[in-house]
């Protein structure tokens, strides 16, 4: 069974630093590009960052380059997203997902999705 686990949200004030973890298994996770996404109440899902399978290339949406870092631990099977610098606006539900294929900001391009953590950040 394909399971994907995210973990790692809370509470935090403006500027300060989280990091977000997502556990796999029930799939080839070495292969697999695995990306984060968000979705703040009242607003559209958003891609945050992804990482490539074989590779471990690396993508992220303008807003938040140069403050979150994704990396994987392919003997773990776990990605992690380390968010630094948090502002207001990145307070969402935070969701971990596979891609059926290659790497892409459009969530209709990823098949299974953890239950999401939820990020805060107070201004």
């Amino acid at each position: 069974e394909v399971q994907l686990q995210a973990s790692g949200g809370g509470l935090v004030q403006s500027g300060g630093s989280l990091r977000l973890s997502c556990a796999a298994s029930g799939f080839d996770f070495v292969g697999a590009t695995i990306g984060w996404f968000r979705q703040a109440p009242g607003k559209e899902r958003e891609g945050v960052s992804i990482i490539s399978g074989i590779g471990g290339n690396t993508y992220y949406v303008d807003s938040v380059k140069g403050r979150f870092t994704i990396w994987r631990d392919n003997a773990r099977k776990t990605v992690y997203l380390q968010m630094n610098s948090l502002k207001p606006e990145d307070t969402a539900v935070y969701y971990c997902s596979r891609a059926l294929g290659g790497p892409s900001f459009r969530g209709e391009l990823y098949d299974y999705w953890g239950q999401g953590t939820l990020v805060t950040v107070s201004s």
